[in-house]
């Protein structure tokens, strides 16, 4: 199987300018033709669904990159895999208790406004630094 760029998007569930990035920075690299056209096998496509699979579990594109080599590696050890996981996951959880602690500050000023035709408004105060 051979496909071009529109093909291998739908095929992989990632949009053909996201192919066009992941093959500018070296995560893909398909054939081309003599025309200069990209053509797609299905080992691109494979490489494409790992990318996005990794992509919706968050992973920056250099432990992307990290991964695909390892996966592509059938001799790897799977603690590096591991590693790389429970690392990734200690960042999301970070993540989230900031992204908590967001909220709790947004809705304790929230809590603090009366929401009125009244000009002050102590989420705007916060905002600005100043404590309601």
């Amino acid at each position: 199987m051979s496909c071009n760029i529109g093909e291998a998007a739908k095929a992989s569930g990632v949009s053909e300018k996201m192919i066009r990035h992941y093959e500018s920075i070296g995560l893909l690299r398909p054939a081309r033709e003599a025309n200069g056209y990209r053509r797609y096998g299905e080992g691109d496509i494979a490489v494409l669904r790992f990318i996005r699979h990794a992509r919706d579990l968050a992973f920056p594109l250099e432990e992307v990159r990290r991964l695909l080599t390892l996966w592509q590696d059938r001799g790897r050890a799977s603690a590096e895999v591991r590693a790389i996981a429970l690392s990734h996951v200690a960042a999301l959880e970070e993540k989230a208790d900031s992204l908590r602690r967001m909220a709790e500050s947004l809705r304790h000023l929230a809590a603090h406004c009366h929401g009125d035709a009244r000009p002050d408004c102590p989420i705007l105060d916060g905002l600005e630094g100043k404590t309601p």
